[in-house]
């Protein structure tokens, strides 16, 4: 079954499933995405999953335009996230609906860099396909298909790198690498590749806005 996947900076991924399955979901649509994610351009959302409620994963003025574009929008969040939406008039819930499964995947303590306690978060499993674990090194499972994060103020490549070949996921994409420059993602990437593939793990070096397609 083909998915269609595509980055939209950062944590953000469109993935989009044919017939029979017939379903499109966004992940964490944050303010780093805003400008790279054309929504006149999507004409199917049926799914918004938000793993926790950072400005990186959830951007409001973006979640405001895509909720006029589809009222009908299943968006699925952590509790906090949810009662955070909720005071906006935004309508959300912390029950996965079918195809969605949650995992433990603790967001990382993001102390001394920032002062404030980590936000709930929650791993998803997504059609029995796609696990995204949001801002998490510390979680243990994952489907074939794996978003996995690379980088940020609380996590390394090599920690990330160590994870994933641990797990063996079939296929990996790169998320949570804005904080690179377009050279360091580049050469990140390539180096990536490389040590994935030794392993039998297809790496993806996505670009934003470019899909790539899975078939499993």
């Amino acid at each position: 079954m083909p998915m269609k996947i595509t980055k939209f900076v950062h944590s953000c991924l469109l993935v989009e499933m044919p017939e029979p399955v017939n379903r499109t979901a966004l992940f964490d649509p944050g303010a780093m995405s805003e400008s790279a994610l054309n929504i006149d351009q999507l004409e199917f959302l049926d799914d918004i999953i938000i793993t926790h409620g950072h400005g990186d994963h959830l951007h409001l003025p973006l979640l405001k335009r895509l909720v006029a574009k589809f009222p009908q929008v299943r968006i699925t969040a952590p509790e906090e996230v949810v009662r955070q939406l909720s005071e906006e008039g935004i309508q959300a819930s912390s029950q996965p609906s079918e195809g969605i499964v949650f995992f433990d995947s603790p967001h990382e303590v993001i102390r001394p860099f920032f002062d404030v306690d980590p936000p709930q978060e929650i791993g998803v499993h997504y059609l029995d396909m796609l696990s995204d674990p949001g801002d998490s090194h510390n979680f243990h499972e994952t489907k074939p298909i794996l978003a996995l994060p690379v980088t940020g103020p609380w996590g390394s490549v090599v920690n990330a790198t160590k994870l994933a070949l641990e797990l063996k996921p079939q296929h990996i994409l790169p998320i949570h690498d804005w904080h690179w420059s377009e050279d360091a993602r580049n050469s990140s990437y390539d180096n990536l590749e490389k040590i994935f593939a030794a392993q039998g793990i297809t790496f993806h070096k996505l670009q934003t806005g470019e899909p790539v397609v899975i078939d499993l």
